[in-house]
């Protein structure tokens, strides 16, 4: 038990160390693939099967790092408060986006493991994809999915989300802090309301507010879609 404890103690300071170089990194060479939440799972991974650990003591050690996502979750409350009158005028419009994405979100992870013949317990973990980890994570587990392996397609989606949004965006010619940010918010959760922070406080509140409440949205919702989505 002891060498078990120091052992995971150990896998939490290797995971730490990797996300600071990668984050260093990144700030030298900004490119999307050298993201922390690329380079660090990807690293920490190679680490882990080279040394022949079990994953069940690596994430006993590291379990508080997944803990902590609820108060990064939380914190993204700052810039919502600050821009609540903002909120307060569209709120309608917002929560009209917040539906749409959910529902398209949904529908389309279930059309692409449908096509792909994705074995069902990987699907059920693939339908959250597209809502914050520590939501994700809850709503994967009322599902029947896997909620580590459902963590694994949410960066995805978050990288992806945030690479391509500015290109949609531009595409769309879309200039309004409402619509930019809630593209971000909805598609690309917590990963693309850093990257609307990056692009205005305005931006950065309607990101976090619609990221916070889809990911309700979509909890709340999973006990009564569950009988329906887990239909083979």
């Amino acid at each position: 038990m002891k060498a078990e404890l120091a052992r995971g103690i150990l896998w939490s300071l290797v995971t730490l160390a990797v996300f600071f170089g990668a984050r260093r990194l990144h700030r030298r060479f900004p490119r999307p693939w050298l993201a922390p939440l690329v380079v660090t799972p990807l690293a920490v991974g190679i680490a882990i099967a080279a040394a022949h650990e079990s994953y069940s003591v690596y994430f006993a050690g590291t379990r508080w790092l997944v803990w902590m996502l609820g108060p990064a979750t939380v914190a993204f409350a700052v810039p919502i408060y600050e821009q609540r009158a903002l909120i307060r005028a569209h709120w309608p419009v917002l929560l009209a986006a917040m539906l749409a994405g959910s529902l398209t979100a949904v529908a389309s992870s279930w059309w692409l493991a449908t096509l792909l013949g994705l074995d069902p317990v990987l699907r059920q973990s693939l339908l959250p994809r597209s809502i914050s980890t520590p939501f994700a994570m809850e709503v994967s587990r009322g599902l029947g999915g896997v909620p580590a392996l459902t963590a694994v397609f949410v960066v995805v989606t978050g990288l992806l989300g945030a690479a391509l949004g500015d290109g949609l965006l531009a595409l769309m010619r879309t200039r309004s802090p409402l619509a930019r940010g809630a593209v971000f918010g909805i598609g690309a959760h917590a990963i693309g309301t850093a990257r609307a922070l990056q692009i205005g406080q305005r931006e950065g509140a309607i990101a976090g507010l619609a990221m916070v409440l889809t990911g309700l949205l979509n909890l709340l919702a999973a006990p009564l879609l569950a009988p329906l989505l887990r239909w083979p």
